[in-house]
């Protein structure tokens, strides 16, 4: 990452703020912060790194991925 507010610098990261919003935030309200935190976290934990497939990563999920390398990682 170089220059502040460059897509083209961080493109990983900004597809994945992309992807949480249409997912989880845009046209949703949540009743308290809390609610929002936990709706979120289970969006990350649950399915965008165990269900979610990323082409980036040969349609298979993150912790697949890394399982591969890393056998002890997924637990």
């Amino acid at each position: 990452m170089s220059r502040r507010g460059n897509c083209y610098d961080n493109a990983v990261i900004e597809s994945f703020w992309h992807s949480l919003k249409v997912a989880m935030v845009h046209r949703r309200v949540f009743a308290t912060r809390s609610r929002a935190e936990s709706n979120i976290f289970e969006y990350i934990e649950v399915f965008y790194n165990r269900i979610r497939l990323h082409s980036s990563i040969g349609y298979q999920t993150p912790d697949s991925f890394d399982a591969a390398y890393d056998p002890s990682a997924v637990g």
